[in-house]
């Protein structure tokens, strides 16, 4: 069949999706971007936030219009949405034929059989095992990304029940991948022509606690430098108590660990920080971000923040707007508070309002932008390392190609981008080059190749 497959959300999702595509591409399914064509859908759902939680309801429903014309013989919904809203949408959108719950997606082959040979519409078999059952990792994947980066999950669930997070109820408890299940992953992907390897979960610092009884993050680093093929490794979504000693020596020493480090603070006030339910406080974040970039001086590091959380006073901005002034974060989002219900947060006092939230995620946006454009300009001069993603002219002229690249600063779908001017001969998506960085145009640099 050709099967129209919709993944929304994060890339840990997508690596759900990719996982998906492979069972059904070895039972020689066929995959189209195109509505038209399609003879079954997928849809991998988002709802960690209210805009994520639309955009999945709303590609849902399209689609149950092209299955109830019976354009579609099956459609088939799964990820976080399919898993916290099974009723509801069993009860909503009866034009759904399966629904399969976050850790039941390997059954993908036995739901689309099911309801090609039941063939009959409003007629529903859902699966839904254990949302603590044991992540599997060593499955084959079809890459999505273009194949010069991909990802690596290396744990499902979480452990930390910050106050304004559906994901441990959605997502269930922390549970890492087996090591040896990862590094099967990784070949994989070093096969198939991944040169970027970025790890991910909902929390990477905490891999192998529960299986190895101990952080094993540095371990499962040094192995994965060992693969041939990567030329860079980037970790995401690091909580800031959780970065140990081993750790930062880990990115210092390992030549293919990019020096880049995620790692969402959330907010810059104590008050704040405790009733999030976070496990640091705005000194131990000083602390963490002054040692890093002691041990590690070309270390980028990102963050991310939430305005307008419930009680927030102008006071606590103030103080998070202090942080972000004094420690210069070179990667920085902001995001307002989104109010999920089953969420302490949800029903806490002093709401903060739409207004009020946008104002003051606007006040922060404002000064980051104010300090990349500063980081921007102080690139340059500098000769940095930098991947080709495209080429920009189509021909060669007297001023030579120019191409589109990222520096280990950026990483993809999320950062800025490298502009290459003048070069001289002919390149192709994935080549490393040096580059010179010669200018700024905001968030972005401009350079030329060098040796």
């Amino acid at each position: 069949m050709k099967i129209l497959f919709v993944s929304l959300g994060c890339d840990k999702n997508r690596v759900d999706t990719e996982v998906m595509l492979g069972m059904l591409a070895d039972r020689g399914h066929n995959f189209t971007d195109d509505e038209q064509e399609a003879e079954a859908a997928v849809v991998n759902t988002c709802c960690f936030i209210n805009d994520a939680k639309e955009e999945s309801i709303n590609t849902i429903l399209e689609l149950a219009e092209r299955r109830k014309s019976g354009q579609l013989k099956a459609l088939i919904v799964t990820g976080c949405l399919a898993q916290r809203y099974k009723e509801e949408i069993q009860d909503e959108i009866p034009e759904v034929d399966e629904i399969l719950g976050v850790s039941s997606t390997d059954k993908i082959i036995d739901a689309l059989d099911e309801t090609i040979e039941r063939n009959k519409l409003f007629s529903h078999k859902n699966y839904f095992d254990d949302v603590n059952r044991k992540p599997i990792g060593g499955k084959k994947r079809v890459i999505t990304t273009g194949g010069l980066y991909n990802y690596l999950k290396i744990a499902e669930g979480c452990d930390k029940h910050c106050t304004y997070c559906i994901i441990p109820k959605v997502r269930g408890s922390y549970r890492s991948v087996p090591m040896e299940q990862l590094l099967a992953d990784a070949r994989n992907l070093a096969e198939a022509g991944v040169t970027e390897l970025l790890l991910v979960a909902q929390e990477t610092t905490l891999y192998g606690t529960d299986l190895y009884g101990e952080k094993k993050l540095p371990e499962l680093l040094h192995k994965l430098c060992e693969i041939d093929g990567f030329k860079w490794i980037r970790i995401l979504y690091c909580y800031p108590e959780e970065i140990t000693e081993e750790l930062i020596q880990t990115i210092k020493t390992e030549p293919k660990i990019c020096h880049y480090l995620d790692i969402p603070i959330q907010s810059g006030s104590d008050r704040i920080l405790k009733l999030m339910g976070r496990r640091t406080n705005n000194a131990e974040i000083r602390a963490l971000v002054e040692h890093l970039r002691e041990e590690i001086p070309d270390i980028c590091i990102r963050t991310t923040l939430i305005s307008g959380f419930p009680g927030e006073t102008a006071a606590d901005h103030n103080e998070t707007f202090k942080l972000v002034e004094d420690l210069r974060f070179d990667r920085l989002g902001v995001f307002t508070y989104s109010q999920e219900e089953d969420t302490p947060a949800a029903t806490m006092p002093d709401q903060v309002t739409e207004r009020v939230k946008n104002t003051r995620r606007n006040k922060l946006m404002r000064l980051q932008q104010e300090i990349a454009f500063e980081n921007a300009e102080n690139m340059v001069g500098k000769i940095v390392e930098a991947v080709i993603e495209g080429r920009i002219t189509d021909t060669d002229d007297e001023e030579g190609f120019s191409y589109v690249a990222r520096t280990y600063k950026d990483a993809p779908d999320i950062d800025g981008y490298v502009f290459v001017t003048g070069v001289k001969r002919e390149l192709m998506t994935g080549d490393y080059i040096k580059v010179l960085i010669t200018g700024s145009n905001e968030y972005d640099l401009i350079g030329e190749e060098t040796t």
